[in-house]
């Protein structure tokens, strides 16, 4: 039997997800949570199916690689695909996680009253139907269904297809988890087929989808931004700047540079660009450039000043520092890649912030008090921190347990997009008879109407 072309398979589902917005926006927070629930015992228990077709597809990468003769690429491609038992357990432990977070819906977010005695609240309520395109690993494919459940909103997922088969277990254990807790079925959908042009389908869908998050690299959210049809949320490009002041601590900045860059090199809140202030840069760069070449497997891309720094020092055994180009302050790493630049002072370091963004994070390291004020202020960022490491700019380290990703936008939220930033809000006005003045009818002839209703 022929398969259903692309579109009519996409229209189906779209339209299907449509119709449970009300149902899915109406669910109370205990029924969500006790599906969230299940779903985390699920996943345990069935460690071992999830696994099984995870190493399917697993094989069916290595086959596509057949004939590659760069054995890194393919051990890497691998190595990507792979899950290991301690990848089930994350998946479980943030399942129970957004179980144990407030409901987002219903929430009060502001109340008054008016002088006509008129009670006037603003409520948060889902966005609606949003799809969710990822390159990403099972884990985020958990993480994103979950996120758009507890906060009352209809999801529509497209995964990679390196992961179709391990994609498939995991939609039977939710769909069977939250049907059994009272999730209407549909209210989310992983999208199963492998096909490129289903990612397009869901770029183009129009009003089908009130939303759409790209979660992954470079290229798909600069095609997605290209080709949506609706609103873009966690477009998490831009770059993670962080400025090292003079005088700061250095055995403090040492770690939270080796933390911002090293921790998870392929993060969108990675340390893209190391500003140095020039009066701290001698004792504290050619220690920590050497570590991060050596110990880390960091290439370091440096400014003149930079690599004349470390020029001097013996480098005998170690890899060397390579003169940045232009385009290098401008680009998102997303690797084991790093920028440093000497500059000045802080307004040197402020004008190549504001010159080379959007920025994603930006984070100082200061004694200073006023110098960080002033940092927090004129900085343009998602999320700005001080004597913090960038890779703390995310849901589970802000408060709302997990996010989306990023979002460098000015519009709807900004910064790290949890469950509570999956809601827009509409007003909840509770009067008692009030009305607009002047009133058309006369005072007189009202009362005359309330009299012989009497």
């Amino acid at each position: 039997m022929p398969e259903v072309p692309v579109k009519i398979y996409i229209d189906k589902v779209l339209k299907q997800s449509r119709n449970l917005v009300s149902q899915t926006a109406l669910l109370p927070g205990t029924v969500k949570d006790k599906a969230l629930r299940a779903m985390a015992e699920r996943i345990a228990e069935d460690e071992e199916k999830i696994l099984a077709a995870n190493e399917e597809d697993v094989e069916a990468v290595g086959k596509s690689l057949a004939g590659e003769t760069n054995r890194d690429r393919v051990r890497e491609a691998v190595k990507r695909v792979r899950m290991t038992p301690d990848d089930v357990k994350e998946i479980a432990d943030r399942l129970r996680m957004l179980a144990d977070l407030p409901n987002p819906v219903g929430e009060i977010t502001n109340r008054h009253e008016e002088s006509n005695g008129m009670q006037v609240n603003l409520v948060r309520v889902p966005i609606g139907v949003i799809g969710i395109i990822s390159e990403m690993r099972p884990f985020v494919t958990a993480e994103s269904i979950a996120i758009c459940l507890k906060s009352g909103n209809v999801s529509v997922f497209r995964g990679s297809p390196e992961w179709n088969r391990t994609h498939h277990v995991l939609a039977g254990i939710f769909s069977d988890c939250a049907e059994e807790a009272g999730v209407p079925p549909g209210a989310f959908s992983i999208v199963e087929r492998p096909e490129k042009e289903v990612a397009l389908e869901l770029i183009r869908a129009g009003k089908a989808l009130d939303a759409i998050v790209p979660r992954g690299g470079a290229g798909l959210r600069k095609a997605v931004l290209e080709q949506a049809k609706m609103p873009v949320l966690c477009h998490d490009g831009g770059i993670t700047h962080l400025y090292i002041d003079e005088g700061s601590d250095i055995p403090m900045t040492q770690n939270i540079v080796v933390n911002s860059k090293a921790q998870s090199p392929a993060a969108a809140n990675s340390v893209d660009t190391l500003l140095v202030h020039q009066v701290i840069a001698r004792p504290l760069l050619s220690a920590l450039i050497l570590r991060l070449l050596d110990e880390f497997k960091i290439e370091v891309l440096g400014c003149p000043k930079t690599v004349a720094l470390m020029g001097q020092m013996t480098m005998s055994g170690h890899k060397s520092v390579r003169p940045a180009g232009e385009e290098d302050w401008s680009r998102q790493f997303q690797s084991s890649t790093l920028t440093v630049k000497m500059v000045a002072n802080m307004e040197e370091a402020l004008t190549h912030i504001a010159q080379y963004g959007p920025s994603h994070t930006c984070a100082i390291v200061t004694k200073s008090y006023e110098a960080a004020l002033r940092f927090t202020r004129e900085v343009d960022a998602g999320a700005v921190l001080v004597n913090a490491s960038t890779r703390l700019s995310a849901g589970d380290s802000l408060g709302f347990g997990a996010d989306m990703g990023m979002s460098v936008n000015r519009i709807h939220a900004r910064g790290p997009i949890g469950p509570q930033h999956l809601t827009c809000e509409k007003y909840v006005v509770f009067g008692m008879g009030q009305l607009r003045q002047p009133h058309p009818v006369p005072l007189t002839y009202e009362d005359a109407i309330m009299l012989k209703r009497y």
